[in-house]
């Protein structure tokens, strides 16, 4: 599998995502800084992670997505490539309109940073095929604006579609129906706010979100 990770200024886990790609594909990810106007040739994936990109100034994730190389993510998407946009990347791919609805501060306005348990509603994605033994998974967060919101028409269609794929068995930031990740209607975009990156090694002590980069192997 050949991956990219777009870094944008105040990305925080772009490493650590590179790093969880490299120990699972044998392979190195390319890191594409913000301003380039081009992606490697042949990607398989584009992860946009985690992070605070130019400081959440205006909105979470609205700045990054003006960014040159984010017209190329697009296009990666358009063209059915893989992406995955992981806590500020799915803010992200929500600007862009890769994917419905919107991350809104949490309930509480408390900035959310623990251990959470995950149910993998849907293991027949890209992203969640080896779960297919799984019912739940438990995999960290940290965001202050986490909670996902979209209208009632948006909600029954997504959940109608099968495309919530991760739900908060305690929701920790008010979350509509308790979405922590969905795709889009293709199938090839997944934003999620918990953390996979951060629950892929052992040497970290906990191996709950291994099975998103697994799932991404398989795809590809």
């Amino acid at each position: 599998m050949k991956s990219a990770v777009i870094v944008f200024p105040g990305s925080n886990c772009d490493r650590d995502a590179a790093r969880a790609l490299e120990r699972l594909t044998g392979k190195p990810a390319h890191m594409v800084w913000h301003k380039d106007t081009s992606l490697p040739e042949g990607l398989d994936l584009v992860v946009l992670p985690g992070g605070f990109s130019y400081g959440d100034y205006l909105r979470s994730g609205a700045m990054a997505a003006k960014s040159p190389v984010v017209r190329e993510v697009i296009a990666h998407a358009e063209r059915g490539g893989l992406v995955l946009g992981i806590c500020n990347g799915f803010q992200v791919l929500t600007e862009t309109r890769l994917l419905p609805g919107a991350l809104a501060r949490n309930a509480g306005l408390k900035f959310a940073c623990k251990e959470v348990k995950l149910a993998v509603s849907n293991a027949n994605t890209s992203f969640t095929s080896a779960y297919r033994d799984q019912r739940e998974t438990e995999i960290p967060i940290a965001h202050g604006d986490g909670r996902f919101v979209a209208d009632e028409d948006t909600l029954a269609r997504i959940e109608g579609d099968g495309r919530v794929v991760f739900r908060y068995l305690d929701n920790p930031n008010g979350s509509a129906r308790d979405i922590a990740g969905l795709i889009n209607d293709r199938g090839n975009v997944m934003g999620m706010m918990p953390h996979p990156e951060r629950a892929s090694d052992p040497v970290l002590g906990r191996t709950g979100g291994t099975a998103v980069f697994q799932s991404l192997l398989e795809a590809a």
